[in-house]
């Protein structure tokens, strides 16, 4: 097989790739609009083009993301950087061109050019030839494969005029998460491709696998791949290869023009199989499968993927809570939720930085509410790291405000016949795409809301045939005519709640079930962020900070809520740095509260999704780490509650629940120190927790207290640190009227008084360093004070002061005892460091 991947990504000239010949070919893109255009396809793609004052471009991108890079529009960071875009460019239609040469086809080749995604629609040109037409290449999650033999040449023009989705099209969203892209992301922004073969063309070969989940020592794989045969003939010829090393051959036939969705006859059977596991479990294990056609003893085509042994399902618990089980062993999901850039300027690079943080934060899952990514990348990344991707439809779809088209409950938007057809289609294409993945666990066909049932029955339909997963009806409590009930929740809060929320049982989005997506609102990223979006004059909190809040109409599109909070808990901020060290601790402990209740109340609970992971432009709202991938305070309180081997304090309960979510039985030490009113109470016991089990450890009396501090620890049998906990336990307790409660929160009528913090604390702490060539630095903090250091937030920073991005530290925003000390790893990527306490001041 040859492959030739046109594009250009991150730079303005890309490579041509034959994968199989590993040459590289350099090659440009342009773009301009058709208002500055006369001369039409037929000319644009060929040489007497006249492209003088044409852009310099990528693929894939979007046209804003060509003409920010290009510095024609702002990168839209601020209210008034929005009000500058001319949204009026993108009514008109755009051209992408480019070049590109070929070797002669041999007689019996042919060409195939392949779109892997165009927002929204295209006509495509090459070499003075009409391909397409916006007619029936519309969809931006459409994939489409043109036979180019005749017009394909040693020397090759490609032109490709593009369309901006319209109202009631069915286009990435965005929903309410940012403000609309001005070009609704309009652009080549997947893959183009040109692929030479001989008279069968094969794509989306994958592999489903089956289990013994008693033993785990055998499995059972079936090959399934894509076969076109491009001849005006029959073909006879051969489906061959191996699958983790093991050979395959089949026969097949193919009429003239035929395609068909092959799957193999019989399974091919593998004794003692290397597993794919999530990472928290084991192994993400990979094997190749090389998949070719062969006529006439010559290869036709080929295509190499990896895939995973893995047999993923879901199920109802007795509650009816949707659960997830992988090789036999349940699992309890614990992710966020991933958006791409405003503009999809994501890289293999980003994707890959975002996806470590994942881990480090000790989670398992992403959910995609979007076909997100311009390429594989987030895809192969998640195979190789052991992360679960949940992936499907956008609510972008199910509001008139965002589809600009009439919608109703419970279906949405996607109403009409057209509209159903082009949706089918469109999943269809996704899930080939995709297919191979090990890491996808589930297709969400809906989010807030269900597909009408006879777009239901074709998504069921194709997935009975072509895939081993399970779908999802809803990312919400919805019951289907067709499938049963979604055993999800979307329940909220999308705003903020206090940590002992998630655990008590009158809280519709507490710890029970699977809450598919909710949050606590406000996520301020960490000061020097603030200043690249707001500048340096951040104080006080006004306007300016709206636009970076969320988009929606009707909430969440202001500060007031967090403003209300710091006010009834602390009192009034006097400045920046006192607002943002309480923003933080708000931010720390309801988040860390969020997953510490859904594990400690496993198996009442299989899932809690943060809402969201990230941002795609710089803002306030939702997020574990910012625009500028520096980690905020909630980061840390996620990567501390899902430690593998953890202490939880229930709040409700009160009580410290021991969890363990590894494989093997805990065998540890439990020490708790509680701080109250000038008491120090200390105990200890040594504790076995089972894998996969919850167990009580201490009772927690604060009683009589203005306020206590709760410091809890495990060792291991060597008295070597698993992990550590804190926690500050205010007298009172928040009350909720629970009569209020609304899709975004619930409000509170009484809030926990925090004012006593002042006087019991400090960020006096001594620390010694330990650096070390490969950048990673051992730091002891040490807190010689008679007060608790408390939420103590470390940074690295580098020879001009500004923070280094990644900087992975093993824990942060602590609190340590008077008296006690604890050592505090960081890697860098800089051997020259200045590690530092952040006082806030």
């Amino acid at each position: 097989m040859k492959y030739r991947n046109i594009m250009a990504v991150m730079t303005l000239a890309g490579a041509l790739t034959a994968c199989t010949e590993k040459t590289t070919q350099t090659m440009t893109w342009q773009v301009q609009s058709s208002e500055k255009i006369e001369q039409t396809g037929d000319i644009l793609s060929t040489p007497a083009a006249n492209t003088d004052g044409w852009i310099d471009a990528s693929v894939p991108s979007t046209l804003m993301g060509v003409l920010t890079s290009n510095g024609i529009e702002p990168e839209a960071l601020t209210a008034e950087d929005y009000a500058k875009i001319d949204k009026q460019r993108f009514e008109k239609s755009w051209w992408y061109r480019t070049t590109f040469d070929l070797p002669a086809l041999k007689e019996g080749e042919h060409a195939v050019l392949d779109f892997d995604g165009v927002c929204y629609r295209a006509n495509v040109w090459l070499n003075g030839q009409q391909i397409a037409n916006s007619q029936e290449m519309a969809g931006s999650f459409r994939q489409f494969e043109f036979d180019v033999t005749k017009e394909i040449a040693s020397e090759n023009v490609l032109a490709v005029e593009v369309f901006r989705a319209q109202p009631g099209e069915p286009n990435i969203g965005f929903a309410d998460w940012n403000p609309r892209p001005a070009d609704e992301n309009m652009g080549i922004y997947r893959e183009v491709k040109v692929k030479t073969c001989g008279n069968v063309v094969v794509s989306h070969s994958a592999v489903r696998s089956r289990v013994n989940t008693e033993t785990l020592d055998e499995a059972w794989l079936t090959v399934a791949t894509e076969l076109k045969n491009l001849s005006d003939q029959p073909v006879e010829g051969v489906v061959k290869g191996t699958a983790d090393g093991q050979a395959f051959s089949y026969p097949v036939t193919l009429a003239a023009g035929e395609k068909v969705r092959f799957a193999a006859p019989e399974e091919i059977h593998i004794d003692n199989p290397r597993l794919w596991w999530c990472h928290n479990m084991g192994k993400p294990e990979l094997c190749d499968l090389h998949v070719e056609f062969v006529e006439n003893d010559k290869v036709s085509d080929s295509e190499d993927v990896r895939f995973g042994i893995r047999e993923i399902h879901s199920y109802l618990t007795d509650e009816g809570y949707r659960g997830f089980i992988l090789n036999g062993k349940k699992v309890l999901l614990r992710g966020a939720g991933w958006t791409d850039d405003i503009y999809l300027r994501d890289t293999p690079e980003t994707n890959k930085l975002q996806l470590e943080y994942v881990r480090d934060m000790n989670m398992n899952t992403v959910r995609l509410e979007g076909f997100w990514g311009t390429s594989q990348s987030l895809y192969d990344l998640c195979d190789e790291m052991g992360l679960f991707i949940l992936v499907g439809w956008s609510c972008h779809w199910e509001w008139a405000e965002y589809l600009g088209s009439p919608c109703e409950e419970p279906y949405g938007g996607i109403l009409s016949e057209e509209q159903i057809d082009i949706v089918a289609k469109s999943f269809e294409d996704q899930v080939m795409w995709l297919r191979y993945h090990p890491s996808i666990i589930g297709w969400f066909v809906g989010s807030d809301m269900l597909p009408k049932p006879e777009l239901e029955k074709q998504y069921q339909a194709f997935l009975t045939k072509e895939d081993d997963r399970d779908y999802l009806i809803s990312a919400k409590d919805q019951k289907s005519e067709i499938s049963g009930p979604s055993g999800t929740k979307m329940a909220g809060p999308y705003e903020y709640v206090g940590p002992a929320y998630w655990y008590l049982p009158e809280a519709p989005g507490g710890a029970f079930g699977f809450n598919t997506e909710t949050g606590i609102g406000a996520q301020l990223p960490v000061k020097e962020s603030l200043e690249k979006m707001l500048g340096e004059q951040l104080w006080p909190i006004d306007n300016r900070w709206d636009i970076l809040c969320t988009a929606s109409g009707s909430a969440m599109n202001s500060l007031n809520q967090l403003n209300e909070v710091i006010h009834n808990r602390f009192g009034d901020a006097k400045d920046i740095n006192e607002y943002l060290f309480r923003a933080d601790l708000l931010n720390y402990e309801s988040t860390k509260a969020m997953f510490e209740s859904f594990r400690a109340h496993w198996p009442h609970t299989t899932g809690i999704i943060q809402w969201m992971l990230n941002g795609a432009r710089p803002g306030i709202y939702w997020q574990l780490y910012d625009y500028y991938k520096q980690p905020n305070a909630a980061y840390y309180g996620v990567k501390k509650a899902n430690a593998p081997v953890q202490l939880i304090y229930d709040y409700y309960t009160k009580g410290v629940y021991a969890v363990n979510e590894t494989f093997e039985t805990a065998n540890v030490k439990a020490e708790m120190k509680l701080l109250k009113d000038g008491q120090n109470i200390n105990n200890s016991q040594q504790i076995e927790i089972a894998s996969g089990t919850v167990v009580k450890v201490f009772d927690i009396d604060t009683s009589g207290a203005p306020a206590a501090f709760l410091f809890l620890k495990l060792t291991d049998g060597k008295g070597d640190e698993v992990a550590t906990n804190e926690y500050f336990l205010p007298s009172g307790n928040d009350s909720y009227d629970w009569s209020k409660t609304t899709w975004v929160n619930t409000p509170i009528t009484q809030y926990a008084s925090y004012d006593v913090l002042n006087g019991l604390c400090t960020k006096n702490c001594v620390l010694t360093i330990k650096p070390s060539s490969e950048g990673l630095y051992k730091i002891t903090v040490s807190n010689p004070t008679d007060k608790v250091a408390f939420m103590i937030r470390l940074v690295a920073k580098n020879q001009n002061g500004e923070l280094i991005c990644p900087a992975y530290w093993s824990d942060n925003y602590f609190s340590l005892a008077p008296g006690d000390s604890r050592t505090i790893t960081c890697q860098t990527s800089s051997p020259r460091a200045t590690i530092q306490v952040d006082s806030y001041e």
